[in-house]
């Protein structure tokens, strides 16, 4: 199985500890959204997308990269937020309902949150990804995607 992941993590590198992890185990290709690099898409079994999350959205970077992938892909959703909350994947799975898009699964976990007002206090989610959270994150891979 030959799967790519499109992520933007910058801040913290939340999302990118999740995803070293699976990429440590498995036939995948990370790409960073910031390189704005063209992807053949045809290549890929599977298609990911992970991203911190931004004002209850994933990165507008990986969002414009969903948009870009042929109709009827399977695709999956990972995330790290620093408060959980139903939503967050709303815009990325109308994306791939509108491209006929088959989602294999999401995965989203707390991941240290030092933006805006919570610089002042040292963040929220402190500890976040946790070891557990990041095994998480490899074993939500094999379940649901690696064997598809």
């Amino acid at each position: 199985m030959k799967t790519a992941i499109i992520y933007y993590s910058k801040h913290q590198g939340n999302t990118l500890k999740l995803l070293k992890e699976i990429a440590s185990k498995n036939d995948v290709c990370l790409i960073d959204a910031t390189k704005g690099e063209k992807v053949d898409f045809s290549a890929y079994d599977a298609i990911g997308f992970a991203s911190g999350i931004y004002y209850s959205k994933f990165h507008k970077m990986v969002e414009n990269y969903a948009k870009e992938v042929p109709p009827e892909t399977k695709e999956f959703f990972i995330y790290t937020c620093g408060a959980t909350k139903k939503g967050y994947t709303d815009d990325m799975m109308a994306i791939a309902k509108e491209k006929h898009a088959r989602v294999l699964g999401v995965y989203g976990c707390c991941g240290l949150d030092k933006f805006g007002p919570f610089k002042l206090i040292g963040g929220i989610s402190k500890g976040h990804p946790s070891q557990d959270e990041i095994k998480g994150a490899s074993d939500f891979y094999n379940k649901y995607v690696k064997n598809i």
